[in-house]
């Protein structure tokens, strides 16, 4: 069960970010696109439905894709991860950038994002390709992701142990087209509404001060 205390944490651990950002630090992944620099990070929460709709609203994130990672089989279907038996899990890749918004910040949305503490599993979506992981793309993501997941943990924010995984980046497979920005283009569906509505509008109160501006 979360704890109030942890969003203090969660606040703690952006105004760190910034911080560090100011400092120069930048992530090893990073490229330029249109003289905008970009870097990328990859993480899973449970359906990636949900967790594609939370970080879309985030400033300084400028695509998210839904899709497959951690897997045996190379180009899965969503009805074979589905099974549960490929080994991959459903994930978001998001490409920021860090001027706006720095891997840290990123840290501090997925932590929101989800509970941590359910092995395999979110909600009634029960599963490997449901588990909390962290796909890391350099050393400097590991070990902040590491760092946090620390602290997060000795904070008392939960209840139960942090399970989240955390592991180097193994091939990113996207989902298929019409998994892609699914809640904005099925919003009136009932797990759009009784799922990820919720999930959602307790994000946006969190991170009020870090969202797109409309």
């Amino acid at each position: 069960m979360i704890k109030y205390s942890i969003f203090i944490l969660l606040i703690t651990l952006g105004l760190v970010a910034c911080a560090q950002h100011k400092k120069g630090k930048v992530p090893d992944d990073m490229e330029v696109n249109n003289n905008t620099k970009t870097a990328t990070a990859t993480f899973g929460g449970g359906c990636f439905w949900c967790t594609e709709a939370q970080f879309q609203y985030l400033d300084g994130v400028l695509k998210v894709e839904s899709g497959y990672a951690g897997g045996s089989i190379p180009n899965p279907t969503y009805e074979q991860v589905c099974e549960g038996n490929t080994g991959h899990a459903e994930v978001i890749q998001v490409t920021y950038d860090p001027a706006k918004i720095t891997y840290a910040d990123l840290l501090q949305a997925f932590w929101t994002s989800h509970d941590p503490t359910q092995l395999n599993r979110q909600g009634n979506d029960v599963g490997t390709q449901y588990r909390s992981v962290i796909f890391y793309h350099d050393e400097a993501q590991h070990k902040e992701a590491e760092f946090y997941k620390k602290k997060l943990q000795e904070s008392g924010a939960y209840d139960k142990p942090v399970v989240t995984e955390i592991s180097p980046l193994p091939t990113f497979y996207k989902a298929e087209n019409y998994h892609q920005n699914y809640y904005n283009q099925n919003g009136s569906q009932p797990y759009c509404t009784f799922v990820i509505q919720p999930k959602l509008e307790k994000f946006k109160k969190v991170f009020k001060e870090r969202l797109k501006k409309q």
